[in-house]
């Protein structure tokens, strides 16, 4: 460990660099209230001080809009409806949280939604019956692909009155594919006539229409989901209920913080006006990526963290929820420690049959660039998410190389003999500082797009060279070194 003077020194500069670029967005958001609001017509808000809104984060505003719709209800309605089973008819819980699930599904998305899912999940049943990984992949490539063909939007539009109704289908679609596909290649490397029982289509809707994560997830695999349900141990009421108050304290917590973010900063509405963002200071410009990331972080705690408490409730283990993105200091933890269902589902049903690292350096580069098209197809497909999947293989390889080179014995003695165990741990965090750098240009692209990556390029690496360059890359190398003792604490506990 570092000193702890170094150290506090680091986790000091780091919060002072969040909270004066947050001040600095929150000035700029004052000073272009006006021009913004004239521009996106940013809502009144209710809940601090008649503090506008900044609703230009669709998919913020989308789900808040179905929960106070529907989807708290259901949700709801799904918990009274388990919490009874669970105590009632345990052995029947799962054919009553299937009925409950379609439903539920029925409710929002009305019967041409729920048949097409039904659609989408026999067929990639029936195409599973032939224990053939390379079909089961087809099938599931290919209904993919249908949420994208412009004949098929049309019709699925023409089933609702808005285009909300529409998104929570297409959305709900997206999801299930990793469902089904779970299912699909798990029942191809089925190889006991026992284990069959589970993989029958009764147990296929099951896992497709359990509720919880219906929408929007988390990911959890068919064989997670079919230990988790088969477990026998009843849960007692006061357990739940102390499970039910904790969590909800933590999600309104975060609904909070969230909703106070966009509040007091736009920099969701910045980011769509260019030449806004082209103009502001280079503090504000480093204030709206450090809110951007972290609004992200917060708005998933909220959207992973509900289905994750009921899922506990029921007696399962959700994946863990996102890891502060303050915190991450490479692109491997990143996909390692954000969204953890996503992440297994790619390592075990893509990386790995693909070859992963068992066929050497190539191998692990195709199977890596497999994963990321992957990803980036299933996300839609655009044009900058396929740039976001570059900077992302990019960046993973360039860790695992780096990694690579420094575990060769001769090396590894070399770093050893030449420098001190506090020595190496700075050099580590200089090197993250870069990688930290471009895990966050990427991150922009994702949110933003192409054209807030480019400003962000411009601006910092090469309008700003050498100043603005080496001032950001300092911050982040504090950051690094806080991320470095937070992982190493995390991996104790």
């Amino acid at each position: 460990m570092l000193p702890r003077w170094e150290l506090s020194f680091y986790l000091l500069a780091s919060l002072g660099f969040h909270f004066y670029s947050f001040y600095e967005v929150y000035k700029t958001s004052r000073e272009h209230e006006e021009q913004l609001d004239q521009e996106f017509d940013l809502a009144m808000g209710t809940l601090f001080g008649g503090l506008k809104k900044d609703w230009t984060d669709f998919e913020w505003s989308f789900w808040m809009e179905w929960g106070k719709q529907r989807l708290v209800w259901l949700l709801l309605g799904h918990l009274a409806v388990s919490q009874m089973a669970n105590q009632i008819a345990r052995k029947h819980r799962p054919w009553i949280l299937t009925a409950y699930g379609m439903w539920a599904c029925w409710c929002v998305l009305g019967a041409p939604g729920t048949a097409m899912i039904f659609l989408h999940t026999t067929i990639s049943f029936c195409v599973a019956q032939f224990r053939s990984l390379f079909l089961s992949w087809l099938c599931s490539l290919l209904l993919l692909s249908t949420l994208r063909l412009q004949g098929v939007e049309e019709i699925k539009r023409g089933w609702y009155k808005t285009e909300n109704e529409y998104y929570l289908l297409q959305f709900t679609l997206t999801v299930r594919c990793l469902y089904y596909t779970s299912f699909s290649l798990e029942l191809c490397w089925q190889q006991l006539p026992c284990g069959r029982t589970f993989y029958s289509l009764p147990w296929m809707m099951a896992y497709v229409f359990y509720y919880p994560v219906f929408h929007n997830g988390p990911i959890l695999s068919f064989p997670d989901f079919i230990r988790q349900m088969q477990q026998r141990e009843r849960c007692p009421l006061r357990v739940s209920l102390a499970v039910l108050a904790r969590g909800l304290g933590h999600l309104l917590r975060c609904w909070y913080l969230a909703e106070l973010m966009v509040h007091l900063m736009y920099m969701h509405a910045i980011y769509s006006s260019a030449p806004l963002l082209s103009a502001v200071s280079c503090w504000t410009l480093g204030g709206l990526a450090l809110a951007q990331v972290l609004f992200f972080y917060v708005k998933y705690l909220v959207l992973f963290g509900i289905p994750a408490l009921l899922m506990r409730l029921d007696g399962l283990t959700p994946p863990p929820l996102p890891r502060c993105v303050s915190t991450m200091f490479s692109f491997t933890g990143m996909w390692r420690y954000f969204d953890v269902g996503l992440h297994d589902f790619l390592i075990r049903y893509v990386y790995i049959p693909v070859g992963g690292s068992q066929h050497g350096l190539l191998g692990t580069l195709v199977s890596t660039a497999m994963t990321f098209a992957f990803v980036s197809y299933w996300h839609g497909g655009y044009d900058y998410l396929w740039c976001w999947a570059a900077l992302n293989w990019l960046g993973v390889t360039v860790e695992n190389g780096v990694r690579r080179l420094v575990e060769i014995p001769c090396i590894q003695d070399s770093l050893v003999q030449l420098l001190s165990p506090r020595a190496r741990r700075r050099v580590h965090a200089a090197l993250a500082s870069c990688s930290t750098s471009m895990l966050i240009l990427s991150n922009l692209v994702f949110l933003g797009g192409n054209q807030v990556g480019k400003i962000y390029w411009n601006r910092i690496f090469v309008q700003g060279w050498p100043w603005v360059t080496l001032s950001v890359l300092g911050l982040l190398y504090c950051y690094s070194h806080v991320g470095i003792a937070w992982a190493e604490t995390y991996s104790v506990n």
